[in-house]
């Protein structure tokens, strides 16, 4: 969509807010706020370079939250005639009359409402036909299938193109809205050794702009490297030993600090970080920073789904909790200040110890690299740890052989507190950008 039409469109949205702003005042109600979203979007899917799928999507919504009296009622309509909107906004009244009173709910706090919109450069839009994207794909498998004569067979390579605009407002006189893109290209493939054991692996690129993924012959290779490093997996003997948690796996570790310290888990007291702010978590030199303001950031915003001010902040400085994860409802549950994450973190940055990923196996000497984990045996209550697990034994900062079919277990707070390292090498592919981290101990369950 040209620059042109994409702000024809985004006045066309923040009308339609307006009307239903509009609406809900007349009906007396002490809060509004409404907000809506359009999204379309092309996927393709290849298996064994031949195309499976082709899916086009466009859809929206609008919905509306009125608030009356300590009560509140939403609705939603896909039609933006002034009718449908009308009738939206009735019937979120009608409901918010019957629901129980709720003194936490409402509109964020007005003095925390963003009033600068910076330019965040998110929106890149791109023309692209299915045969383009079904020829990216074909060439990821490609390259896969090519790259080693053990890649036997393929699960299939997706590329994927999607625009979107958001608009939010409330009764606060808070309205605006944006528009973002988003191009992904992944790959799977599955390998065999001459025992007939297989394995299967993936990889994939994701970015604002189209013309910043990474090439589909080095996707496709990886993903054939990663596929045939597992054959030959085996078990080893119960023990303890050093872990190398790859990227993709540490951002899931971090993922899991995130639920800890989320508003709703501490309000509902089924957190493990349960008064934790301003404790020490983690080494004294450890740092996690967000930057909601990154130009082109996968996951930057100039303000939350409230319409509250996004900004720096440090997560985690010197090892210490700095902040809560906190929504206008769950900061008045607490007794908190709202800290803008109605609708999730951004950019997080794990601060590294210096040395590359390479260099850490090395440094481990005897342990575990883990690539893979597998089950949901996390209790966020008490922070016990314990999830099946795959990845290499090294020794002597060599690797021996890929490992499969073990558990490592643990507890989270013992996790943050050990962790011996973090490589400077990061993944910029998710919300959490982050090297592998290097974990002192773990109990392993093999044999």
């Amino acid at each position: 969509m040209s620059s042109n039409n994409i702000e024809h469109e985004l006045g066309a949205l923040k009308e339609a807010v307006a009307m239903a702003l509009d609406y809900a005042r007349e009906l007396g109600t002490s809060d509004a706020e409404v907000a809506i979203s359009k999204q379309q979007g092309l996927s393709v899917s290849t298996r064994l370079k031949e195309v499976e799928t082709v899916e086009f999507n466009k859809d929206g919504a609008l919905g509306i939250t009125l608030y009356r009296d300590g009560r509140k009622g939403s609705s939603s309509t896909s039609d933006l005639s002034p009718e449908a909107i009308r009738q939206a906004v009735q019937a979120a009244n009608d409901i918010a009359r019957y629901t129980g009173e709720d003194s936490f709910s409402g509109l964020s706090d007005k003095e925390l409402m963003a009033t600068e919109f910076p330019d965040l450069d998110l929106y890149h839009p791109q023309d692209l036909l299915p045969e383009t994207l079904a020829e990216l794909a074909i060439a990821t498998e490609d390259a896969a299938m090519s790259a080693d004569s053990r890649i036997t067979n393929s699960d299939g390579a997706s590329a994927n193109a999607h625009t979107g605009i958001k608009v939010y407002g409330n009764s606060h006189g808070f309205l605006n809205g944006y528009a973002s893109s988003r191009y992904s290209l992944s790959c799977v493939v599955i390998g065999e050794d001459e025992q007939g054991n297989m394995q299967r692996d993936y990889d994939y690129t994701v970015s604002r702009k189209y013309g910043e993924l990474a090439p589909a012959a080095e996707i496709g290779a990886k993903a054939a490297m990663k596929t045939v490093g597992r054959l030959g997996g085996r078990k080893i003997a119960t023990t303890k030993l050093p872990v190398l948690l790859s990227p993709e796996i540490s951002t899931g570790m971090m993922g899991h600090l995130i639920s800890a310290i989320s508003g709703s888990s501490l309000y509902r007291k089924s957190s493990f970080l349960q008064d934790s702010l301003g404790t020490q978590l983690f080494p004294e030199w450890f740092n996690i920073a967000e930057q909601p303001h990154l130009l082109a950031g996968l996951s930057s915003a100039p303000y939350d789904s409230e319409g509250v001010a996004t900004k720096d902040r440090d997560i985690i400085s010197a090892g210490m909790l700095e902040t809560y994860l906190l929504t206008s409802y769950s900061a008045r549950k607490l007794g908190m200040v709202n800290t803008g994450h109605a609708g999730g973190i951004y950019n997080w940055t794990v601060g590294d110890s210096g040395q590359t990923f390479d260099e850490l196996v090395k440094a481990m000497g005897t342990g575990l690299i883990v690539t893979e984990v597998m089950g949901q045996g996390v209790n966020m209550v008490t922070g016990d740890y314990s999830r099946g697990a795959a990845g290499f034994y090294v020794e002597n900062g060599e690797i021996l052989f890929p490992v499969e079919e073990i558990t490592m277990a643990g507890n989270l707070k013992d996790m943050f507190r050990n962790i011996q390292a973090v490589a400077s090498d990061r993944d910029y592919r998710s919300a959490i950008r982050t090297g592998g981290i290097l974990l002192d101990e773990m109990k392993i369950a093999g044999n």
